[in-house]
């Protein structure tokens, strides 16, 4: 079957979709992107692109839009219970990142400039998902939400660490899902502390609160992170008791906690998640594949996501490319990704954030490892960030 005759739907227009868009219409494939929201999703948090995916954007021809939106985070400040500073770094030793060369955007600005780099050559449905896959001999038929069937040679799942595609072919995200033992409710509030290309991290053992301000932004991205033995699943869908719970493991504590316990109780645009990864068998079933968090979600905590979901959208494209045969391609795919994506996975394990320390000798630990750093950037990145090769681009 030749590239220009396969029909292939992504689900999902974050960023994996997009990219993995964006490489299946440059090798020649006809590709439909479904997307549950309304439309692309603007502002979000700071999320970093580095290693292997700063090669991906710039085949892509997106590094210098990237590069001018990177927001050039100066320092990033710990501080104690009382409020008091901790230690004061350059926040690429936090992150493992090379000064100059890797970049910090907004989310809403690199999902922005994936989708205009692809808007204009490959169809967006937006404001629906899919709702069933039925495979057969020559296809998928997909049946949306909206009521719609529609015919597909292939399908690809890039619609995130909760992934509905993967949930119909593998099951439920349960048995494939690995919490890292926290939680977290992330929302914007005003700049009342003046913050300016910088970021504050307030800790005691088992709860963390972190102030970004991005750029002279007049909204901090707030988080308020906690420690839980178990995965809070039964809150996923219940905004209320997620600022319940949130707001009553802050409780009593001093410095800004109440302001921003306030902020979050009134956000408009909380969201609350498990710290977690996805460990999947295989990325693959029959006629479909997943991509970026639906298939291997490394957590926020190793810095990661976004440049593996780079990454795995072009090794998926280019395997695709690579093999007339679909089965041969998704395992060429899964083959030359899969041990990229664990090193970077083990980057972080269960309970052993160094960010957020559960215990008190870990926090004191930890900040005396951060005080021996300085605000200068580290010379070089962690190895795991560029331990991909990526094959030539074709055509």
């Amino acid at each position: 079957m030749k590239e220009e005759d396969v029909r292939v739907l992504v689900s999902g227009a974050s960023i994996a979709g997009p990219a993995v868009t964006f490489w299946l219409h440059h090798n020649g494939f006809e590709v439909t992107v479904v997307e549950k929201a309304a439309s692309v999703r603007n502002g979000g948090y700071p999320i970093d692109v580095r290693g292997t995916a700063l090669e991906v954007a710039r085949r892509m021809g997106i590094l210098p839009q990237l590069r001018q939106a990177d927001i050039k985070t100066r320092r990033l400040t710990f501080l104690d219970a009382d409020g008091s500073v901790a230690a004061s770094v350059h926040p690429q030793h936090v992150v493992g990142g090379v000064d100059g060369q890797d970049l910090e955007v907004r989310r809403g600005d690199l999902t922005q400039v994936l989708h205009e780099a692809v808007r204009d050559d490959v169809e967006f449905v937006f404001h629906d998902s899919i709702d069933v896959l039925d495979e057969h001999e020559d296809g998928v038929r997909v049946t949306f939400r909206s009521g719609a069937q529609r015919e597909f040679d292939l399908v690809v799942g890039a619609d995130g660490l909760h992934s509905r595609t993967r949930e119909l072919i593998f099951g439920p995200e349960l048995q494939f899902h690995r919490y890292l033992g926290f939680c977290f409710a992330g929302f914007t509030t005003p700049n009342t502390l003046g913050l300016s290309h910088e970021g504050i991290m307030w800790n005691t053992p088992g709860k963390a609160a972190a102030l970004y301000g991005v750029r002279d932004s007049d909204e901090l991205h707030g988080f308020l992170n906690i420690a839980r033995p178990q995965p809070p699943l039964e809150l996923l869908r219940d905004p209320d008791a997620q600022r319940e719970l949130v707001a009553d493991a802050f409780a009593g504590e001093g410095w800004e906690i109440p302001n921003l316990v306030k902020a979050m109780r009134e956000a408009d645009d909380l969201f609350f998640d498990t710290v977690s990864q996805i460990h999947l068998p295989a990325w693959s079933r029959g006629r479909v594949a997943l991509v970026g968090d639906a298939a291997h979600a490394p957590s926020f905590l190793t810095g990661q996501g976004s440049s593996i979901a780079l990454v795995s959208a072009y090794m998926l494209a280019d395997a695709l490319a690579a093999h007339t045969d679909h089965t041969e391609a998704f395992a060429a795919y899964e083959a030359g990704t899969r041990e990229f994506v664990e090193l970077n996975q083990a980057l972080v394990g269960e309970g052993d954030a160094a960010l957020f320390p559960t215990t008190r000798e870990a926090l004191e630990k930890r900040n005396a490892g951060l005080r021996a750093l300085t605000e200068m950037p580290p010379a070089t990145g962690r190895p795991e960030h560029s331990a991909l090769v990526l094959p030539a681009p074709r055509r």
